[in-house]
């Protein structure tokens, strides 16, 4: 199966949606990138990785449970969210100190969505 190409329409598309301004020359090579990323992905979707058993990590570096089979041995990456060492939160008056542009409750940011 052939990826879809991106064109330059795409890609300036994108870089609206962004708030991006590239110049022609960064558009073309945008584009040549990211189709050159696409025909590597379908090179990769070409390998038969049926016999690949799945993997929650790729290298067993970091702190596996040598114990476990599969998954299982990286099971570490998941835990309770707990909160250690609770402190408290900065005081708003400071937080809002050094702000360009503040009320006395919250930040004030430009607008970036004119649509």
């Amino acid at each position: 199966m052939q990826s879809m190409k991106v064109t330059e329409k795409d890609v300036a598309y994108v870089a609206d949606l962004a708030n991006l301004e590239l110049s022609d020359q960064e558009r073309t090579g945008m584009v040549r990138d990211l189709n050159s990323i696409l025909e590597y992905v379908d090179r990769l979707n070409e390998l038969d990785t049926s016999n690949v058993p799945a993997m929650a990590q790729v290298s067993d570096r970091y702190g596996v449970d040598e114990s476990k089979q599969g998954s299982e041995r990286f099971a570490y990456a998941s835990r309770d969210d707990i909160v250690e060492g609770l402190r408290k939160s900065l005081p708003r008056e400071e937080a809002l100190a050094n702000a360009p542009d503040a009320d006395e409750q919250f930040f004030r940011v430009p607008k970036v969505i004119e649509r």
